[in-house]
């Protein structure tokens, strides 16, 4: 997922997608630590497009408070 993406989408869809995104981190850990998930990288990526979804959060209530 892109940040240009994401910054399209509205709070409530990023809060959503948030929170898909953390209940997604947490499953995979336990398939990794199982050992039964198939690629361990898709965790990294997830957590990247964590990242970038809180990031454009932040940015937004920086603006907000900022009255811009």
């Amino acid at each position: 997922m892109k940040a240009r993406e994401l910054r399209e989408m509205s709070d409530e869809e990023l809060e959503s997608r948030e929170r898909d995104l953390t209940e997604e981190v947490f499953n995979l850990r336990f398939q990794i630590a199982a050992g039964i998930a198939e690629n361990p990288q898709i965790l990294r990526n997830v957590r990247k497009d964590l990242a970038r979804i809180k990031t454009v959060r932040r940015h937004r209530e920086l603006t907000a408070a900022q009255g811009v």
